[in-house]
């Protein structure tokens, strides 16, 4: 790293006192001046399974849940099954172990994520409706619950209907773009579905609840996007077309939904660093965060994780059943990871935005640099040398770093 670079983050780099939630805040003040005008603040990782991202962001939430009034938590998990889990956060029903394990990936399946569960659920108990903390899946595949709850509406005021959902199980579990469909029979079940409960919405309110019709119909909204995820093409080729630019603008639009539904609102988002990214990702894939930068300017604020050395959990190859293990790498030399490391001991976070780097210092910040980054798999063996390209203050409007990377720990299997 150029001497001036390293300067730079030597005087503008944060201390992180504590990874661990609870600790006293005033570590995270400056990160709290940073976020005064954001009313998204997207929370990266570069693996799903690191034991420190859990941690850190478990910090950053209570933080800007406590002094900055953010008011929802949007998780890259099944936007169906979230809705449970938003149930028991918000009114203590149900079991949160369970109810974690329906989410539909083994990523979120962590003691991590259960203690952030149970905070919400202690934060959110001594306080009126209204200022409750929402959590909410952003992702639309893996909604087998929007199949059982749309089918238990159907029976109760269009028996005869009640039949028409189970024709959309297959692409309620089906994995994204595993279902080729160039009728798009799929969709056009869904799409007709969704459509019967907005045209009988107010005659269904009437006999059941406003809550339970608005209820269904998102619910079938949500079978309409998994229907359309599942038949899409994996060609990078198609470009917008394509499963990876559908699924990130899906989220994209699930956030936006959160945000423009109330002034007062204020979202966090959880996601690989690749989704939250202001430009893309892989071989050109507009990212989830290339499209909030879009719709609010400075209004999101992206925040990449990023780690030294270590190990993480992941799957590995293509093997979509098998147990997590755990990986191990090192520092390196040639990723932008092993040059914060040397740049900067322990841990610490960095506003890219932030003024006063000198021209050279800023000239490195835009340029292409290359990051690790490992997703729920990983090659088998040639893993420690995946990196993608990086362009720090383009992609990132700030980094956290953590020094030293270890295995998030899965809770004990379940039925789900």
């Amino acid at each position: 790293m150029p001497d001036n670079i390293a300067r730079w983050l030597t005087e503008h780099a944060r201390p992180l006192g504590t990874l661990t939630p609870g600790g006293p805040p005033e570590d995270l003040g400056p990160l709290g001046d940073s976020l005064r005008d954001a009313r998204i603040v997207g929370l990266g990782e570069s693996t799903h399974g690191t034991r420190e991202f859990f941690l850190l962001k478990h910090r950053i939430i209570e933080f800007l849940v406590r002094e900055a009034g953010f008011t929802t938590l949007a998780m890259e998990a099944s936007a169906s099954a979230a809705r449970a889990l938003d149930a028991y956060v918000r009114h203590g029903i149900g079991d949160p172990a369970r109810l974690i394990t329906r989410l539909g990936f083994w990523t979120w399946r962590t003691e991590e994520m259960l203690d952030l569960v149970e905070w919400l659920r202690t934060h959110n108990r001594a306080l009126p409706e209204d200022r409750r903390v929402r959590f909410v899946g952003t992702d639309p595949q893996r909604c087998a619950d929007s199949v059982d709850a749309v089918a238990a509406f159907l029976r109760q005021v269009a028996p005869e209907r009640a039949e028409d959902v189970r024709e959309l199980e297959v692409p309620a579990r089906a994995h994204p773009a595993s279902r080729p469909d160039p009728e798009h029979a799929f969709l056009r079940r869904a799409e007709a579905l969704a459509g019967f409960l907005e045209d009988h919405r107010e005659k269904f309110a009437r006999r059941t609840t406003v809550d339970a019709a608005d209820e269904a119909l998102e619910h079938a909204r949500i079978l309409v996007r998994a229907a359309d995820l599942v038949t899409r093409s994996p060609d990078l080729r198609s470009g917008e077309d394509s499963v990876f630019a559908v699924r990130d603008r899906y989220m994209a639009d699930a956030v936006s939904r959160l945000v423009d539904g109330s002034p007062q609102a204020r979202v966090i988002v959880w996601a690989h660093n690749g989704h939250l990214a202001k430009g893309t990702y892989g071989d050109g894939v507009p990212a989830l965060g290339s499209r909030l930068r879009e719709r609010y300017g400075d209004g999101y604020y992206a925040l990449a994780l990023l780690f030294g050395k270590g190990s993480f959990l992941a799957r590995r190859g293509h093997d979509l059943q098998g147990p997590p293990r755990r990986h191990r790498i090192g520092t390196g030399m040639r990723s932008v990871e092993a040059r914060l490391a040397g740049a900067v001991p322990g841990d610490y976070y960095a506003d890219l935005r932030a003024a006063g780097p000198s021209p050279e210092a800023a000239q490195w910040l835009r340029a292409p640099q290359m990051q690790r980054s490992f997703g729920a798999h990983v090659p088998r063996f040639v893993y420690r040398l995946h990196v993608a390209p990086l362009v720090p203050a383009d992609d990132y409007d700030g980094i956290a770093f953590v020094a030293r990377s270890t295995c998030s720990r899965l809770l004990p299997p379940m039925e789900t």
